[in-house]
């Protein structure tokens, strides 16, 4: 997964700096659908499996503010 990730991560920036390329230097219109396509691919794509990769062993109560977490918290500082 890891691997994916990066392999993913470098097609992102390569796709907003062939839009960002476009815009300047060919075509404003195409070149702002690239980098809002590589946009999307960030958010609905890339972002996602990003997260489940880094919260896939952890477990959320452990990252809650719940009573037993701020007693726990307030009892070290003493």
């Amino acid at each position: 997964m890891k691997y994916i990730l990066r392999i993913l991560f470098f097609c992102l920036l390569g796709i907003l700096g062939r839009g960002y390329y476009v815009k300047e230097l060919l075509d404003y219109k195409d070149g702002e659908k690239i980098i809002g396509l590589g946009v999307l691919f960030g958010a609905f794509v890339y972002l996602p499996l990003f997260l489940y990769h880094r919260w896939k062993d952890k477990n959320i109560a452990d990252y809650t503010l719940t009573d037993e977490n701020m007693k726990k918290m307030s009892g070290k500082k003493k």
